[in-house]
């Protein structure tokens, strides 16, 4: 679900919704239908205007990949809704920014980095603050059991917590999110090859601690996403 102002829209619908006081004292709500039909350089126009529906087509449309890219980046995440609409405020209070109607993907993809990238900084800083704080207690409570594939997704990403910043990002939209280098490289706001000097050695620190990593191990040399092969 996602709010602005009097609109609150969610994949598949979108409302209006106006209310107004009758005379006989009742409130009634009248709910109006909006809809949003073009390509992107119509819905970036159609959003510079101001049209309802179009904010509503912009989530609809986009949403899973923002979505996709979110959780590449940090993982199984409990602010993963609110950081998705984060996203899209962000999105839409700076339509005006988009140059290129074309590549309204990838821009929505740099948002998402760029908010991703700020939750990590904002945890990093709440660690090590936490450090000093007189008020730190240790919980002796164990979590519970979790499967193999569970287990081995939390340690992918305890190691990828340990990498610099641009290198985390650089892996996660190549090897997990699949994205091609330059398509990457253009949401990172960095040159191809400054994009690929941060995937090699992302790629070289990674393997070296997962290969001390047992539950890893397994993935790293079955084939699957995983598996970090140069594909150009």
């Amino acid at each position: 679900m996602f709010e602005s102002g009097r609109l609150r829209f969610a994949p598949g619908r979108c409302r209006l919704v106006s209310v107004s006081a009758p005379a006989v004292g009742a409130e009634l709500a009248m709910v109006i239908p909006l809809k949003f039909a073009g390509d992107d350089r119509a819905l970036v126009e159609a959003l510079r205007a101001g049209h309802p529906g179009a904010m509503a087509a912009l989530y609809e449309q986009h949403a899973s990949a923002v979505h996709r890219t979110l959780r590449s980046a940090l993982g199984p995440d409990s602010e993963l809704p609110d950081l998705l609409q984060d996203v899209f405020i962000r999105a839409l209070s700076n339509i005006d920014q988009l140059e290129d109607h074309e590549r309204l993907r990838s821009w929505l993809t740099s948002i998402a980095v760029f908010s991703a990238r700020g939750l990590i900084r904002r945890r990093m800083r709440r660690r090590w603050l936490s450090l000093f704080s007189p008020q730190r207690t240790e919980s002796g409570e164990q979590a519970p059991p979790n499967s193999e594939a569970r287990q081995a997704l939390t340690e992918v990403y305890d190691l990828l917590d340990r990498l610099p910043l641009d290198e985390r990002m650089a892996f996660v939209l190549r090897i997990i999110d699949g994205m091609t280098l330059p398509d990457a490289a253009e949401v990172c706001g960095v040159s191809l090859s400054t994009f690929k000097r941060r995937l090699a050695r992302a790629e070289r620190r990674f393997v070296k601690a997962a290969e001390r990593r047992p539950l890893l191990v397994p993935w790293l040399d079955a084939g699957t996403r995983w598996t970090l092969r140069k594909q150009g």
